[in-house]
């Protein structure tokens, strides 16, 4: 459904009144309340339907609960009667998700809802007339609109909530690498790459920085496949395949010079930050947990280097 631009709107950005920072340890029940009708849109309201539809739509419903149910150690979410009674599935979610306090628990039922909505509207029928898959991609970007309109930093991007720290960077770095690393080949560099900020968003620094440095050098390893540059499976690290990628003439050698920097920023960038706050045992003393900026600058500068190297790669 469309997102309409209503005065009020219009007038909180005259006034400069529209949120410019984002949370995320609080998901307004607005928001909330606008999860809930794209619900409706994309997997159905049983009184809308026929029986055929209506079925499908509480057996949707069903699922989702008995998934959350299992996962947070429960019998129901919120006062249903019977918990397999798939009559009264939907209303035992929508009830439960609009009165949760955890916040963590409110994004795991928006990004599970929102999978499902994608392999239910993958097939290949209509709901209302409409074929599922348009109700589908139009879903997902009115959900990531309004996670902007609201100042909430995340966005539904490849089946999952990523947490987002600069909506540019997202869009212009984060995207594009991701898009980059759809390839087979490139297949464990997107998983880690997802991994690193899934771990972000629950609040596991160590983990991200952990595996954004996996997905770099599983990056790195990807291209001398593929362009049949030796290296040490076993033994390279994030150097050793930095200095085969730019001996190689991933960079063409007229522009070496002004990318002189680029060595030490991909050699002690990535590896250095995980080095030093994840990648080894802290000893006796406990060691400071990562600050988040800290985080975010490696994750997003995984990002711009997986780009960075992908398309330095198709001009070979």
């Amino acid at each position: 459904m469309a997102v309409w631009e209503l005065y009020s709107k219009r007038r909180k950005k005259e006034l400069g009144q529209l949120a410019d920072v984002f949370t995320y340890d609080s998901i307004p029940a607005a928001l909330r309340t606008q999860v809930v009708h794209m619900w409706n849109d994309a997997i159905g309201v049983e009184y809308r339907s026929g029986d055929a539809e209506t079925r499908t739509i509480q057996n949707t419903y069903l699922e989702i609960a008995q998934i959350l149910r299992r996962e947070y150690g429960l019998f129901r979410l919120s006062n249903s009667r019977d918990p397999l009674d798939k009559r009264e599935a939907r209303d035992d979610l929508v009830g439960w998700f609009l009165k949760e306090q955890d916040n963590g628990r409110i994004l795991d039922a928006i990004e599970l809802t929102f999978r499902i909505i994608e392999v239910y509207c993958g097939e290949d029928h209509y709901l209302y007339g409409r074929k599922n898959r348009e109700i589908a991609d139009g879903i997902v970007e009115e959900l990531n609109t309004r996670f902007k309109e609201h100042g909430v930093g995340y966005q539904f991007t490849e089946g999952k909530l990523l947490r987002v720290d600069s909506m540019l960077v997202h869009s212009e770095v984060v995207i594009p690498a991701l898009a980059l690393l759809h390839g087979e080949h490139l297949a464990g560099a997107q998983e880690e790459f997802l991994s690193a900020f899934e771990h972000y968003r629950h609040g596991k620094k160590e983990e991200a920085l952990v595996d954004a440095c996996k997905s770099f050098e599983s990056t790195m390893k990807a291209i001398c496949d593929k362009q049949g540059w030796a290296y040490d499976k076993n033994k390279a690290s994030a150097s050793d395949l930095v200095n085969i990628c730019l001996s190689n003439a991933l960079i063409p050698s007229f522009w070496q010079g002004h990318f002189a920097a680029l060595r030490t920023v991909l050699q002690s960038g990535i590896p250095t930050a995980r080095n030093r706050q994840a990648g080894h045992g802290s000893g006796t003393q406990a060691r400071p947990e990562p600050p988040d900026e800290l985080v975010a600058y490696v994750l997003h500068m995984t990002a711009s280097t997986i780009l960075f190297l992908s398309e330095s790669e198709k001009r070979l």
